[in-house]
Order: C-alpha cells, then structure tokens, then sequence
C-alpha cells in the first residue's frame, strides 16, 4: 500500500518472495519491510523507533508514507483471537479532531473487519494510537524517493543516530515507567533498549520483570530481545524453553529456531544446533544470522 503512493503496485505475491517466503511466517520485523524497498524497488525506505505522533504527522504532511507498528485487540467476530502485532499505513491526520485516518491490510477501512467502507481510511484516534504504538516501543518505517533522503533526515532529527536515539528512548520509557511500573510493555521496551546499548544484564532484569507481570502470549512471535539479552549473559537453558514454548503447535519462526540453536551450540549440542539453524534457513532462506551461525558451527 505504501508503495502504490508512488505508483508501484505490487502484490503480497511479489513482495512475499522476500518477506516471508513460507506463507506461514507470522512476523515480518520493520527491518525485513525497509530493506525490501531499498534492495528491491527504486524508492528507500529507514525504519526507526522512538517515535512521536508530531514526527509521523510531520512525514505524512510532507508526503512520506508512513507505517507504524502496534498492538491491536481485533476488532468484532475477531476479537476472541486476542492480541496481536500489526502495522498500519497513516494516510491523514486531524489535529482538530485528534485523529488519523489509516489503511489496514487485514480489517480494511472500517469497524467490521475485512470490510472497505471508505476510500479515506479508517479512523485511530491519536491517544489509542499512541497506547498501541507504544506496545512496539513506536516503531515506524518511512518511504521516500532518494532524492529526498536529506528531508525526511530534517523531519526525523536527532533522532536519526542510533547513538542519539536509544538513549532518548530510555529516557522516556523510564519517565513512563515512573508513571506506570506494572506496565509490562513497557518493561519490555526498556529491555529492548538496554540491549541496543549493550547492557545485557540491564535488559534480562527488565524482560524478567516483563514476564512477571504477564505480556501477551504471541509477544515472542514479534519481538526478540529477550533471547538476545539471556544468550548475551549465558541463560541458555532460558533461550530454550522460550523457544520451544513459542514453537509448539506453531513452528512458523526462524528467530525463534535461530536463538535456539544458538543456545544448543553453546551447551555444546553441536548437532542439535544445527539442525535448529537449517530448519531457521528452510523456513525463511532470506533470514541470514542462522546462516552465518552455520557455517561458524561447520568451520
């Protein structure tokens, strides 16, 4: 949908080939949908975190299209299927109404999902978008032509070096967490953080305190930072359980098989490592960490 802004219409057939080449692959991560736009199509894309309404407003009225990923409780005959991650497109936005108008792949463009009501989009108003966002620590990926990369730099700011932006991130979920400790999303986005800036320890301390107080059951299908944060100080046993509890019934992701295997290897089970690896590269050949971790544990 973001693509077709700028007259290249593609469907989920073409673009799949490249994000989720098994069509049961639950997750395609900000990373994954930006690096499609600049290996494949001849626009950019960046994706970024931190983010604030005023910035995606500011994108969208400088004629970037913007996605944002959130946490959703679906809607009407679907809403038994609890909690998910999704992404939204912000197509508009009115600061007198408080609100944006978004496109929606899944429920479409109205309350009732799957239905298209209106060309205009369906309507988020911008307290429950930020309380959503917020679940994916406000994530967004931008798309612009590459000629414009230096304004949509301008627009994002500071916020643009890594080295600036995790430590503003900290800042405000802390202040947040000041206001909300039993928060477990927010608990988790610290640990996120930490382990952005290298602070392993920090991050497995705030991704147990999110367990604690109870995150959603398909969280590890979206984000992954707690098997980076117990492998980074040696909780393999942990890595596995979170693993194979995320696997049951479901074996539809490559990160989760990936940090599992890292964690085998690091017990020393070298061949159920690698059977962990292969099975991460038979289910998505484009995810390459699993493919390195091979060829370390071959040589």
């Amino acid at each position: 949908m973001s693509l077709s802004y700028y007259g290249l219409n593609l469907d989920q057939s073409e673009t799949a080939a490249f994000l989720k080449p098994d069509p049961e692959d639950r997750n395609v991560s900000p990373y994954q949908m930006a690096a499609y736009v600049n290996q494949n199509t001849p626009y950019a894309a960046i994706d970024r975190t931190n983010g604030t309404l005023e910035t995606v407003k500011r994108l969208v009225a400088a004629g970037f299209p913007t996605i944002i990923e959130l946490g959703i409780e679906p809607p009407g005959e679907y809403r038994w299927l609890g909690w998910y991650g999704h992404y939204l497109l912000i197509v508009a936005y009115d600061d007198a109404l408080e609100q944006f108008w978004v496109y929606d792949s899944w429920f479409g463009t109205s309350n009732v999902p799957m239905e298209n009501a209106t060309v205009d989009g369906r309507i988020l108003h911008y307290t429950d978008a930020d309380l959503q966002w917020r679940q994916f620590n406000r994530n967004y990926i931008t798309l612009y032509r590459p000629e414009e990369a230096a304004q949509v730099a301008a627009i994002i700011g500071e916020d643009m070096d890594d080295a600036v932006m995790w430590p503003k991130s900290l800042t405000r979920t802390q202040a947040e967490l000041t206001r909300e400790p039993e928060d477990a999303f927010l608990w988790f986005n610290l640990g996120t953080i930490y382990n952005a800036l290298g602070e392993y320890e920090k991050a497995a301390t705030a991704f147990d305190q999110a367990r604690a107080i109870g995150l959603p059951w398909r969280m590890l299908w979206y984000q992954f930072g707690p098997y980076e944060a117990y492998y980074q100080v040696g909780r393999y046993d942990d890595i596995i359980t979170l693993a194979n509890a995320t696997l049951k019934d479901r074996p539809y992701f490559e990160e989760a098989y990936y940090y599992k295997g890292l964690a085998l290897a690091a017990l020393g089970e070298t061949d159920a490592a690698r059977g962990n690896f292969e099975k991460a590269i038979a289910f998505n050949p484009n995810f390459l960490p699993p493919i390195s971790a091979l060829d370390e544990l071959t040589n």
